[in-house]
């Protein structure tokens, strides 16, 4: 059991798995970029913005220092955004143990680059890190698991060991996680659910009906799939709770940001109007864009994942998106 453990990212996600955690470690370090965030958490212990009504516990101490935070911390929880995860990487290597375990709890791609989290990790760290390195992914909307409702998460590694090492630091009463042994597939799962919930989002914005509706989640599981074996991942962990489970509740729920992006752009809101109410950052938007060129580079077809992009790094019109995507070569279905 590790005793000394850090969560890089204070944003609900962040602070739900550092409450998590405290429930059952000895020491918390919650790390915020920003000072003035981790002042106000400090102060108030509660991330009233992103995660209202959930105290931190006592174990739960914030700071913006990475030397604070990092210096002792056997297991690094790594919880911010995609887009920022090599920045974060870099401020905290001169400060991380060189045994320290790594837990991504990211979901997305790097638009810059087009590369999965763990290949940023081995791109900053090294590709020894790799070895230390573990996925935690599954359908978990921060505000539930910090209020202790039940919860299925998943724990992916090379390693075994170590993936169940992460389920043991992890798990509690209300909150079940497996192992895994493919990353791969448990990472793909992570950043493309967030695409297909925008398309998700968009059906509900248009009003095409629960039809559309479920069947866009089927076939955008099907992408998720195909792009997953291209990159040597497995199938059947698209069938788990980083694929399948973490689609549906980000498609279907309407706290989903992705989602509810979707549902503006559906009804026409402006794409500034839309990111401004969402209070969060929705990484489907940088994923679609960066997914662009995965599928070109694999030779990979993503239909649903292309149109979002075009709708919304194109200026495409949604119900010509949707027309185009109706009007596609007929085929087998699993071909």
């Amino acid at each position: 059991m590790f005793v000394d453990v850090a969560v890089l990212g204070a944003g609900a996600w962040g602070t739900a798995l550092a409450t998590v955690l405290a429930r059952s470690q000895a020491r918390v370090w919650l790390h915020a970029y920003r000072a003035d965030h981790a002042r106000a958490l400090e102060r108030e212990r509660e991330n009233r913005r992103l995660l209202p009504g959930v105290a931190l516990l006592p174990a739960v101490a914030v700071t913006n220092d990475y030397q604070t935070a990092l210096a002792d911390a056997a297991t690094v929880l790594l919880v911010v955004p995609t887009q920022t995860l090599r920045q974060t990487l870099e401020h905290a290597r001169p400060s991380l143990r060189p045994d320290a375990v790594l837990v991504s709890a990211c979901k997305g791609i790097e638009t810059q680059s087009g590369r999965l989290v763990h290949q940023i990790v081995a791109d900053v760290l090294g590709p020894d890190a790799l070895e230390r390195t573990v996925h935690l992914s599954g359908p978990s909307f921060a505000g539930e698991v910090a209020r202790q409702t039940p919860t299925n998460l998943v724990a992916a590694s090379r390693d075994s060991r170590l993936a169940e090492a992460v389920q043991a630091l992890v798990a509690t009463e209300w909150l079940r996680v497996y192992t895994s042994d493919d990353p791969i597939g448990v990472e793909v799962g992570g950043a493309l659910k967030n695409v297909i919930a925008i398309a998700a989002g968009a059906c509900v914005g248009l009003g095409l009906g629960y039809n559309a509706q479920a069947a866009l989640v089927t076939r955008g599981l099907a992408e998720m799939t195909r792009l997953t074996l291209a990159l040597g991942g497995q199938a059947q962990t698209l069938a788990g709770l980083s694929g399948l489970g973490d689609l549906i509740l980000s498609c279907t729920f309407a706290g989903s940001r992705n989602r509810e992006l979707g549902v503006q752009v559906g009804r026409g809101v402006p794409l500034a109007e839309a990111f401004a109410a969402l209070g969060g950052v929705a990484e489907g938007y940088s994923t679609a864009k960066a997914v662009q060129a995965i599928a070109s580079e694999s030779g990979v077809d993503l239909p649903i994942c292309d149109e979002v992009y075009q709708v919304l790094h194109r200026g495409k019109p949604v119900r010509a998106a949707v027309s185009d995507l109706m009007a596609r070569p007929l085929k087998k279905e699993w071909t």
